[in-house]
Protein backbone atom coordinates (compact mmCIF):
# COMPACT_ATOMS: atom_id res chain seq x y z
CA UNK A 1 0.00 0.00 0.00
CA UNK A 2 1.33 3.49 -0.96
CA UNK A 3 1.05 6.14 2.14
CA UNK A 4 -0.36 9.63 -0.07
CA UNK A 5 0.32 12.32 2.19
CA UNK A 6 -1.78 15.64 2.20
CA UNK A 7 0.85 17.72 1.60
CA UNK A 8 2.31 19.62 -1.30
CA UNK A 9 4.85 22.09 0.12
CA UNK A 10 5.36 23.84 -3.25
CA UNK A 11 4.59 23.81 -6.52
CA UNK A 12 4.46 26.58 -9.60
CA UNK A 13 1.41 27.62 -10.75
CA UNK A 14 0.94 29.33 -14.16
CA UNK A 15 3.73 32.39 -13.53
CA UNK A 16 4.35 32.36 -10.23
CA UNK A 17 5.30 29.81 -6.63
CA UNK A 18 2.74 28.96 -4.57
CA UNK A 19 4.29 27.41 -1.19
CA UNK A 20 2.96 26.81 2.68
CA UNK A 21 3.70 29.64 4.94
CA UNK A 22 5.86 27.31 7.27
CA UNK A 23 6.75 30.33 9.59
CA UNK A 24 2.68 30.27 11.12
CA UNK A 25 2.41 26.36 11.05
CA UNK A 26 0.53 25.23 13.17
CA UNK A 27 -1.06 28.00 14.28
CA UNK A 28 -2.49 28.31 10.56
CA UNK A 29 -1.91 26.46 7.29
CA UNK A 30 -1.84 28.64 4.32
CA UNK A 31 -0.47 29.30 1.19
CA UNK A 32 1.36 31.92 0.12
CA UNK A 33 2.00 33.35 -4.10
CA UNK A 34 5.67 34.08 -4.53
CA UNK A 35 6.12 36.43 -7.97
CA UNK A 36 9.25 37.79 -8.12
CA UNK A 37 12.89 36.92 -7.57
CA UNK A 38 13.85 39.19 -4.76
CA UNK A 39 10.22 38.01 -2.99
CA UNK A 40 11.82 34.25 -3.56
CA UNK A 41 15.27 34.65 -2.08
CA UNK A 42 13.67 36.28 1.36
CA UNK A 43 11.29 33.98 1.52
CA UNK A 44 14.41 31.02 1.56
CA UNK A 45 16.37 34.03 3.89
CA UNK A 46 13.41 33.84 6.38
CA UNK A 47 12.75 30.40 6.09
CA UNK A 48 8.83 31.14 5.10
CA UNK A 49 9.94 27.90 2.84
CA UNK A 50 12.59 25.32 4.85
CA UNK A 51 13.96 21.77 4.57
CA UNK A 52 16.96 21.25 2.27
CA UNK A 53 14.89 19.73 -1.13
CA UNK A 54 12.15 22.37 -0.77
CA UNK A 55 14.54 25.42 -1.08
CA UNK A 56 16.13 23.51 -3.51
CA UNK A 57 12.63 23.56 -5.34
CA UNK A 58 12.26 27.08 -4.32
CA UNK A 59 15.65 28.39 -5.39
CA UNK A 60 14.58 26.77 -9.40
CA UNK A 61 11.31 28.50 -9.03
CA UNK A 62 13.22 32.30 -8.10
CA UNK A 63 15.32 31.67 -11.08
CA UNK A 64 11.77 31.37 -13.20
CA UNK A 65 10.47 34.34 -11.45
CA UNK A 66 13.87 36.49 -12.04
CA UNK A 67 13.52 35.57 -16.06
CA UNK A 68 10.07 36.82 -16.20
CA UNK A 69 10.99 39.88 -14.62
CA UNK A 70 13.89 40.24 -17.00
CA UNK A 71 11.71 39.33 -19.98
CA UNK A 72 11.07 43.38 -21.00
CA UNK A 73 14.53 44.28 -19.84
CA UNK A 74 16.52 42.91 -22.57
CA UNK A 75 16.24 42.44 -25.92
CA UNK A 76 19.61 40.71 -26.53
CA UNK A 77 19.97 37.30 -25.53
CA UNK A 78 23.40 36.85 -24.64
CA UNK A 79 23.02 39.93 -22.83
CA UNK A 80 19.64 38.31 -20.61
CA UNK A 81 21.85 35.13 -19.86
CA UNK A 82 24.70 36.82 -18.64
CA UNK A 83 21.67 38.90 -16.50
CA UNK A 84 19.91 36.01 -15.17
CA UNK A 85 23.34 33.64 -14.35
CA UNK A 86 24.57 36.54 -11.68
CA UNK A 87 20.94 36.36 -10.35
CA UNK A 88 20.47 32.78 -10.39
CA UNK A 89 24.18 33.29 -8.39
CA UNK A 90 22.56 35.25 -5.78
CA UNK A 91 19.61 33.40 -5.33
CA UNK A 92 22.14 30.50 -4.03
CA UNK A 93 23.31 32.69 -1.02
CA UNK A 94 19.60 33.14 0.66
CA UNK A 95 21.07 30.32 3.10
CA UNK A 96 24.31 29.00 2.71
CA UNK A 97 24.50 24.96 4.35
CA UNK A 98 21.87 23.52 2.24
CA UNK A 99 23.39 21.81 -0.68
CA UNK A 100 20.07 21.55 -2.41
CA UNK A 101 19.72 25.06 -3.19
CA UNK A 102 23.06 25.32 -5.14
CA UNK A 103 22.18 22.29 -7.13
CA UNK A 104 19.02 23.55 -7.85
CA UNK A 105 19.92 26.80 -9.01
CA UNK A 106 22.96 25.56 -10.84
CA UNK A 107 20.51 23.13 -12.77
CA UNK A 108 18.97 26.40 -13.69
CA UNK A 109 22.29 27.83 -14.69
CA UNK A 110 22.81 24.67 -17.10
CA UNK A 111 19.60 25.55 -19.03
CA UNK A 112 20.84 29.22 -19.37
CA UNK A 113 24.32 28.11 -20.93
CA UNK A 114 22.86 25.54 -23.01
CA UNK A 115 19.98 27.13 -24.66
CA UNK A 116 19.61 28.28 -28.23
CA UNK A 117 16.07 29.57 -27.37
CA UNK A 118 15.42 33.04 -27.56
CA UNK A 119 14.12 34.68 -24.80
CA UNK A 120 11.38 33.83 -24.26
CA UNK A 121 12.08 30.44 -25.28
CA UNK A 122 14.80 30.51 -22.63
CA UNK A 123 11.90 30.86 -19.76
CA UNK A 124 9.74 28.38 -20.84
CA UNK A 125 12.88 25.98 -20.90
CA UNK A 126 13.34 26.97 -16.85
CA UNK A 127 9.50 26.38 -16.09
CA UNK A 128 9.83 23.24 -17.30
CA UNK A 129 12.88 22.31 -15.81
CA UNK A 130 11.97 23.65 -12.21
CA UNK A 131 8.28 21.79 -12.92
CA UNK A 132 10.68 18.23 -13.63
CA UNK A 133 12.87 18.86 -10.61
CA UNK A 134 9.64 19.45 -8.57
CA UNK A 135 7.79 16.51 -9.36
CA UNK A 136 11.08 14.23 -9.23
CA UNK A 137 10.93 15.62 -5.51
CA UNK A 138 7.94 13.31 -5.00
CA UNK A 139 9.06 10.48 -6.77
CA UNK A 140 12.71 9.92 -4.89
CA UNK A 141 11.54 10.73 -1.38
CA UNK A 142 9.43 7.74 -2.11
CA UNK A 143 11.96 5.25 -3.42
CA UNK A 144 14.12 6.56 0.00
CA UNK A 145 10.55 5.89 2.34
CA UNK A 146 10.65 2.72 0.46
CA UNK A 147 14.30 1.52 1.18
CA UNK A 148 14.31 3.35 4.53
CA UNK A 149 11.25 0.70 4.79
CA UNK A 150 13.11 -2.24 4.94
CA UNK A 151 15.61 -1.75 7.96
CA UNK A 152 12.25 -0.71 10.21
CA UNK A 153 11.08 -3.23 12.81
CA UNK A 154 8.04 -4.45 13.18
CA UNK A 155 6.74 -2.23 15.79
CA UNK A 156 9.20 0.23 16.00
CA UNK A 157 8.97 3.54 17.60
CA UNK A 158 11.53 5.99 15.53
CA UNK A 159 13.00 9.12 17.10
CA UNK A 160 13.57 12.28 14.44
CA UNK A 161 14.67 15.57 14.91
CA UNK A 162 13.70 18.79 13.68
CA UNK A 163 11.30 18.31 10.20
CA UNK A 164 12.43 15.77 7.27
CA UNK A 165 9.27 15.31 6.29
CA UNK A 166 6.78 16.78 3.45
CA UNK A 167 7.31 20.38 4.58
CA UNK A 168 10.66 20.15 4.08
CA UNK A 169 10.52 18.60 0.35
CA UNK A 170 7.88 19.10 -2.29
CA UNK A 171 5.29 16.79 -0.50
CA UNK A 172 6.29 13.13 0.97
CA UNK A 173 9.45 13.73 2.67
CA UNK A 174 12.85 11.88 3.68
CA UNK A 175 12.65 10.90 7.03
CA UNK A 176 8.94 11.14 7.46
CA UNK A 177 9.00 9.96 3.72
CA UNK A 178 10.65 6.36 5.50
CA UNK A 179 7.98 6.90 8.75
CA UNK A 180 5.58 7.32 5.96
CA UNK A 181 6.79 4.35 4.03
CA UNK A 182 7.19 2.07 7.36
CA UNK A 183 3.74 3.10 8.44
CA UNK A 184 1.86 2.03 4.93
CA UNK A 185 3.28 -1.48 5.74
CA UNK A 186 3.07 -1.75 9.48
CA UNK A 187 0.41 0.62 11.36
CA UNK A 188 2.03 -0.02 14.70
CA UNK A 189 4.92 2.04 14.20
CA UNK A 190 4.78 5.60 16.15
CA UNK A 191 7.23 7.98 16.34
CA UNK A 192 9.03 10.20 19.36
CA UNK A 193 9.40 13.85 17.81
CA UNK A 194 12.29 16.04 19.45
CA UNK A 195 10.78 19.72 19.94
CA UNK A 196 13.85 20.99 17.98
CA UNK A 197 15.07 24.39 19.54
CA UNK A 198 15.76 27.13 19.11
CA UNK A 199 12.76 27.19 15.95
CA UNK A 200 10.69 24.16 17.57
CA UNK A 201 10.35 22.59 14.01
CA UNK A 202 10.11 19.04 15.53
CA UNK A 203 7.13 20.70 17.59
CA UNK A 204 5.66 23.01 15.22
CA UNK A 205 5.73 21.58 12.48
CA UNK A 206 6.74 17.49 12.47
CA UNK A 207 4.28 17.29 14.88
CA UNK A 208 1.49 18.75 12.90
CA UNK A 209 2.21 16.76 9.90
CA UNK A 210 2.26 13.43 11.77
CA UNK A 211 -0.94 14.01 12.84
CA UNK A 212 -2.29 16.04 9.86
CA UNK A 213 -1.55 12.14 8.64
CA UNK A 214 -2.93 10.05 11.36
CA UNK A 215 0.26 8.78 12.32
CA UNK A 216 0.93 8.18 16.00
CA UNK A 217 3.57 10.76 17.61
CA UNK A 218 4.96 11.89 20.79
CA UNK A 219 6.84 15.08 21.20
CA UNK A 220 9.78 14.97 23.68
CA UNK A 221 12.27 18.11 24.48
CA UNK A 222 15.65 17.89 22.78
CA UNK A 223 17.10 17.24 25.96
CA UNK A 224 14.84 13.73 26.78
CA UNK A 225 16.27 11.25 24.23
CA UNK A 226 18.93 9.69 25.81
CA UNK A 227 16.33 9.64 28.54
CA UNK A 228 13.76 7.39 26.72
CA UNK A 229 16.74 5.33 24.91
CA UNK A 230 18.11 4.24 28.02
CA UNK A 231 14.46 3.04 28.87
CA UNK A 232 14.66 0.97 26.01
CA UNK A 233 11.87 3.16 24.18
CA UNK A 234 13.73 4.51 20.70
CA UNK A 235 14.49 1.58 17.91
CA UNK A 236 16.21 3.66 15.60
CA UNK A 237 16.75 7.31 14.56
CA UNK A 238 16.06 8.80 11.16
CA UNK A 239 16.80 12.73 10.81
CA UNK A 240 17.30 14.03 7.20
CA UNK A 241 20.10 16.40 6.10
CA UNK A 242 21.50 19.46 4.79
CA UNK A 243 24.31 18.86 3.50
CA UNK A 244 26.65 15.27 3.40
CA UNK A 245 30.20 15.55 2.87
CA UNK A 246 32.26 12.99 0.53
CA UNK A 247 32.86 10.67 3.65
CA UNK A 248 29.56 10.96 5.09
CA UNK A 249 29.88 13.28 7.76
CA UNK A 250 26.40 14.87 7.74
CA UNK A 251 25.05 18.33 8.89
CA UNK A 252 21.53 18.64 9.81
CA UNK A 253 19.46 20.85 12.23
CA UNK A 254 21.94 21.94 15.50
CA UNK A 255 21.20 19.22 18.02
CA UNK A 256 21.22 16.25 15.57
CA UNK A 257 25.06 15.73 16.71
CA UNK A 258 23.91 15.42 20.32
CA UNK A 259 21.20 12.89 19.05
CA UNK A 260 23.79 10.84 17.31
CA UNK A 261 25.98 10.63 20.07
CA UNK A 262 23.34 9.10 22.52
CA UNK A 263 21.97 6.60 20.00
CA UNK A 264 25.74 5.18 19.63
CA UNK A 265 26.19 4.83 23.36
CA UNK A 266 23.02 3.18 23.64
CA UNK A 267 23.27 0.54 20.88
CA UNK A 268 20.64 2.08 18.55
CA UNK A 269 20.97 2.80 15.00
CA UNK A 270 20.86 6.34 13.58
CA UNK A 271 20.35 6.65 9.46
CA UNK A 272 20.24 10.11 7.63
CA UNK A 273 17.24 10.43 4.88
CA UNK A 274 18.46 12.50 1.61
CA UNK A 275 18.36 12.70 -2.08
CA UNK A 276 21.67 12.19 -3.43
CA UNK A 277 21.25 16.14 -4.53
CA UNK A 278 22.08 16.28 -0.44
CA UNK A 279 25.48 15.10 -1.18
CA UNK A 280 28.17 17.59 -1.56
CA UNK A 281 31.07 15.20 -3.08
CA UNK A 282 33.33 18.63 -3.51
CA UNK A 283 33.61 18.45 0.22
CA UNK A 284 35.73 16.08 1.56
CA UNK A 285 34.49 15.79 4.91
CA UNK A 286 32.33 17.64 7.58
CA UNK A 287 35.29 20.36 8.49
CA UNK A 288 34.14 21.71 5.51
CA UNK A 289 30.61 22.29 5.27
CA UNK A 290 29.81 25.95 6.15
CA UNK A 291 27.82 26.51 9.47
CA UNK A 292 24.84 29.25 8.72
CA UNK A 293 24.68 31.72 12.13
CA UNK A 294 21.16 32.57 12.48
CA UNK A 295 19.48 35.56 14.43
CA UNK A 296 20.24 35.59 18.40
CA UNK A 297 16.17 37.15 18.77
CA UNK A 298 15.62 32.74 17.68
CA UNK A 299 17.30 31.88 21.03
CA UNK A 300 16.27 34.81 23.28
CA UNK A 301 12.33 34.95 22.13
CA UNK A 302 9.91 32.63 22.04
CA UNK A 303 6.31 33.65 20.09
CA UNK A 304 7.99 37.07 20.84
CA UNK A 305 8.46 37.30 23.87
CA UNK A 306 11.95 37.41 25.73
CA UNK A 307 12.66 34.29 27.92
CA UNK A 308 16.21 35.70 28.86
CA UNK A 309 17.75 38.70 30.78
CA UNK A 310 18.88 41.12 28.70
CA UNK A 311 22.64 41.47 27.55
CA UNK A 312 22.97 37.75 27.61
CA UNK A 313 25.68 36.46 24.84
CA UNK A 314 23.91 34.46 22.27
CA UNK A 315 25.97 32.04 19.75
CA UNK A 316 23.10 30.64 17.28
CA UNK A 317 24.65 28.27 14.57
CA UNK A 318 22.02 26.36 12.77
CA UNK A 319 23.50 23.04 12.11
CA UNK A 320 26.18 20.72 13.38
CA UNK A 321 27.75 17.75 11.67
CA UNK A 322 27.52 14.46 12.68
CA UNK A 323 30.79 12.29 11.85
CA UNK A 324 30.36 9.24 9.27
CA UNK A 325 31.42 7.11 12.01
CA UNK A 326 28.32 7.37 14.04
CA UNK A 327 25.95 6.53 11.08
CA UNK A 328 24.32 3.62 10.48
CA UNK A 329 23.58 4.42 7.07
CA UNK A 330 22.43 7.15 4.49
CA UNK A 331 19.30 6.45 2.63
CA UNK A 332 18.68 7.47 -0.36
CA UNK A 333 16.83 7.03 -3.83
CA UNK A 334 19.67 4.04 -4.87
CA UNK A 335 19.38 2.77 -1.59
CA UNK A 336 20.89 2.50 1.75
CA UNK A 337 24.39 3.25 1.77
CA UNK A 338 26.67 1.96 4.07
CA UNK A 339 30.58 2.50 5.43
CA UNK A 340 33.01 2.72 3.73
CA UNK A 341 31.15 6.05 2.42
CA UNK A 342 33.87 7.59 0.86
CA UNK A 343 33.08 4.20 -2.00
CA UNK A 344 29.56 3.79 -1.59
CA UNK A 345 28.83 7.32 -2.29
CA UNK A 346 31.21 7.46 -5.08
CA UNK A 347 29.89 4.40 -6.43
CA UNK A 348 26.12 5.88 -5.86
CA UNK A 349 26.87 8.51 -8.46
CA UNK A 350 28.36 6.44 -10.92
CA UNK A 351 25.00 4.06 -10.80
Amino acid sequence: MEFKSKIKTIEWIDNYSKMVDQTVVPYEYKFINVTTGDNMFHAIRDMIVRGAPAIGIAGAHGVVLYAQEGRDKFTNIEDFKIWLIDKAEYMKTSRPTAVNLMWACEKQIEIIRDSKSDINGLIEELKQNAIKLENEDIEINKKIGDYGAEVVPKGATILTHCNAGALATVGYGTALGVVRSAYAKDNTIQVFADETRPRQQGARITTFELAMDGIPVTLITDGMCSYFMSKGMIDMVVVGADRIAANGDTANKIGTYTVAIAAKYHNIPFYIAAPLSTIDTSIASGKDIPIEERSHEEVTHINGKRICAEGVKIINPGFDVTPHELIAGIITEKGILKPDYNKSISEAFKG
